[in-house]
């Protein structure tokens, strides 16, 4: 397994598999995530390939100074199992704690008891907080 940043030649392949690991909405334009993402901080978008160059994983992560945090993490649903998240997460956080940063924060959609134990079973926990949010462009149109 290699991690390495995304390329544009990765572009169809991890949209694929945020497809198939139900990380995209209608109202989120999976291309222009891609798009905003590499012209504001490509050095946070990383993808996880096995040993003959086909992508497994991929993840973006941030830091704004006073958290991080991670995105769009998904591993082939085909090879899950098999540490390749743990192995991404572990690339983020090391990645992270090397530019200072002293937290993550992470999102799960509620219900999605898997990756919430996934993340459990890393150190995460659930906080006292209440996630808002606040749509400043509409890239397509909410159901």
């Amino acid at each position: 397994m290699r991690i390495r940043l995304f390329r544009e030649e990765d572009r169809a392949a991890v949209i694929d598999l945020w497809r198939r690991c139900d990380l995209t909405r209608p109202w989120n334009d999976p291309d222009l995530d891609i798009d905003r993402k590499v012209a504001r901080d490509p050095d946070g978008f990383l993808v996880l390939e096995d040993d003959v160059g086909t992508l497994v994983g991929c993840a973006m992560f941030g830091y704004d100074g006073h958290r991080g945090s991670v995105n769009y993490l998904g591993v082939d649903p085909d090879r899950r199992g098999g540490g390749h998240a743990r192995l991404l997460m572990a690339e983020i956080e090391q990645r992270l704690q090397s530019v200072g940063c002293p937290k993550i924060n992470l999102m799960v959609r509620t219900g999605n008891v898997d990756v919430v134990a996934f993340y459990e079973r890393l150190g995460y926990g659930t906080e006292d907080v209440v996630t808002m949010g606040n749509r400043l462009i509409e890239d397509a149109s909410r159901p």
